[in-house]
């Protein structure tokens, strides 16, 4: 068995800066952004990035369990709300200010073709499950969105709206729209 030391503290300050440098560009990019590019921005040469991360792909992973997990949790403090239907379009909207200011969620849950993260983001999913059935248990949301069709619109909603011309507002208006069309008829 391999004991893994515990960072020194500069190493892992470096570190925090890479992941956080990391997070703020494949928010704003998506994971097309350059290793070099996240160095420069996080104050470091790429040498160190290399050292914490050996690829885009693992710093990606890194980045993006941070948003799960955090989407992971207001989902199961939505579960917990007395009123499903509200707690369900709040967490919803929470995703689209979520998606809508950090690519790399949606790139996460709306495509196949990125960086796996296959393990968060199915817990992701599985709230997100148990989120639409109370809702439709209470009767919020119609009683034959599955949730395979509420994974399909919500991917294709992200990969819809995630490009430089559409605002914050037409986002949001357009998964209004989507959100409007799960309501009981």
């Amino acid at each position: 068995m391999t004991e893994t030391r515990p960072l020194r503290a500069d190493a892992r300050r470096n570190r925090e800066r890479v992941l956080n440098a990391a997070r703020e560009a494949f928010a704003a990019e998506g994971i097309s952004v350059p290793l070099d590019e996240i160095a420069r921005r996080a104050g470091v040469g790429p040498g160190t990035v290399y050292r914490h991360f050996p690829t885009k792909e693992a710093l990606f992973h890194a980045a993006i369990v941070d948003n799960l997990e955090r989407m992971i949790d207001f989902a199961r403090e939505a579960a917990r709300a007395d009123e499903p239907g509200p707690a369900f379009f709040a967490f919803l909207e929470r995703m689209v200010a979520e998606g809508g200011l950090k690519r790399d969620l949606a790139e996460a849950l709306g495509s196949h073709d990125t960086v796996e993260c296959s393990a968060p983001t199915q817990q992701l999913w599985d709230e997100i499950d148990g989120l639409l059935r109370r809702a439709q248990d209470d009767g919020a949301i119609r009683a034959d969105l599955r949730p395979t069709d509420l994974k399909r619109i919500i991917r294709g909603v992200f990969l819809a709206t995630h490009s430089p011309e559409i605002t914050d507002d037409e986002r949001r208006h357009t998964f209004a729209i989507v959100f409007d069309g799960m309501r009981p008829r």
